[in-house]
């Protein structure tokens, strides 16, 4: 079982608690998209085996969105931090390069 922490409310919490919600950082398309430009919103998503960026919700908690930088083979969260973030924060980058690192994978 994952173990979460919420940047909205400080909550360290067990998965249970959160909702998953999907790749983190995709841009919407535009109103005048074209039909395939929409559909690959939708429905065309990263599924990568390593690290990833997801939406969380904590829902038994302040219920607010957040992302979540986590191994999908590993399953270890890197870190959390506000859904309006642009991109991961610095320190969630170097310490997933530091696990990187650490296994030869750089």
């Amino acid at each position: 079982m994952l173990l979460i922490p919420c940047p909205c409310c400080g909550v360290e919490a067990a998965e249970t608690e959160f909702h998953p919600g999907g790749e983190a950082h995709v841009k919407r398309a535009e109103a005048d998209a074209s039909d395939d430009a929409f559909m690959d919103y939708l429905f065309h998503r990263k599924n990568p085996k390593g690290v990833h960026f997801e939406r969380w919700r904590h829902q038994y908690g302040c219920g607010k969105w957040f992302n979540l930088a986590r191994d999908t083979v590993t399953l270890e969260v890197f870190g959390a931090y506000p859904a309006d973030a642009p991109e991961p924060p610095a320190a969630i980058r170097e310490a997933i390069a530091a696990r990187a690192a650490e296994r030869g994978s750089i």
